[in-house]
């Protein structure tokens, strides 16, 4: 995947191509489905695929104040977007001058005169310009009038409900990483790295890893089952995982940490810098106070029960003999 990262680094004889436009926060199942017609249609006719987003997401220029977390930052939507097989990827800065430009400008400048774009693919609820002055049936028009044809896509639906960035992120807001990992696609991840100020050393020898402080969502503070991949590419290692997101009320207030103890644990090089990726799998319980240590452990070694409980019956889901028919689910809820 080709990736431009400003209108002016699109090469003059780009295209003819199909795309679509959106931010793609989540890079959801409603996306993938649209990037995927995109990318069969322009296969079969023998043009360029190509998704257009933007960077910040134009929620955090328009409205600043609102500081929207993102499910996906930039660096994992890209990773996620290079993976549906999409030719190119034009990553707009979203700055207040471009949030000024008009539908009909958008159109013309980066759709007709950059990209050539044949076919544009886009959700019924797909708005441009301007305070979003524009919805589809102006898009059909400005289409009609430049030289594109438009396809609008009906909301995905899972579990009876549309699919959508603000949906799945009010899920896990709420802690339903279970519901968010089917209206996902995959499950809800974080990449981070150790937290500062541990004693991460060259060789790490105890179980247990705080992450760094993230920016970006988290579950609702909680106890999860999850699993923690400890480095980058072949030198990487994937560890069963019992994870607690939030302020540990045992030990006092403000003391906020995501803390993962891993359950096949043994010594691993790990720095301040290791790349850590967190992926969460299933909501164990709130978060909870109790009256001193023992209780907590107490606790903690009945979580670790039901975490190895849940991963020993996904692997034994995983190794059945497959039948004729569809593969069976992993218990995720």
């Amino acid at each position: 995947m080709k990736i431009y990262r400003h209108l002016s680094e699109v090469p003059a004889d780009f295209g003819p191509s199909i795309a679509t436009i959106g931010n793609f926060d989540g890079v959801h199942r409603g996306h993938l489905w649209v990037i995927a017609e995109v990318v069969e249609r322009a296969r079969a006719t023998g043009v360029v695929s190509v998704a257009i987003t933007f960077d910040p997401h134009p929620a955090r220029v328009i409205r600043p104040q609102s500081r929207l977390p993102l499910i996906t930052p930039l660096d994992q939507k890209i990773e996620l977007l290079a993976a549906t097989g999409i030719d190119a990827l034009l990553v707009l800065p979203f700055t207040a001058e471009l949030s000024r430009m008009t539908a009909r400008s958008f159109a013309t400048e980066v759709l007709q005169h950059a990209l050539h774009v044949t076919e544009l693919h886009e959700g019924e609820n797909f708005r441009f310009g301007y305070q979003a002055e524009a919805g589809v049936d102006t898009l059909e028009r400005l289409g009609q009038e430049l030289g594109f044809g438009v396809r609008v896509y009906a909301p995905r639906i899972v579990r009876g409900e549309a699919v959508s960035s603000s949906r799945i992120r009010q899920r896990i807001a709420e802690g339903d990483v279970s519901h968010a990992r089917a209206l996902l696609a995959r499950p809800f991840a974080i990449a981070s790295t150790p937290a500062s100020g541990r004693g991460y050393g060259s060789r790490y020898t105890v179980p247990t890893i705080n992450l760094a402080l993230y920016p970006e969502l988290l579950p609702a503070n909680g106890v999860y089952i999850t699993t923690l991949a400890v480095g980058a590419d072949a030198s990487q290692e994937i560890f069963d995982a019992v994870t607690n997101v939030g302020n540990r009320p045992t030990f006092g207030a403000d003391s906020f940490a995501v803390e993962s103890h891993l359950l096949n644990f043994h010594p691993i090089e790990l720095n301040e810098q290791t790349p850590l990726t967190l992926t969460f799998l299933r909501r164990i319980r709130a978060e909870m106070r109790f009256p001193g240590p023992e209780a907590l452990r107490e606790q903690i070694g009945r979580d670790v029960a039901v975490a190895r409980r849940y991963f020993t019956l996904c692997r034994a889901v995983a190794s059945r003999p497959r039948s004729s028919g569809p593969p069976p689910a992993l218990p995720v809820s």
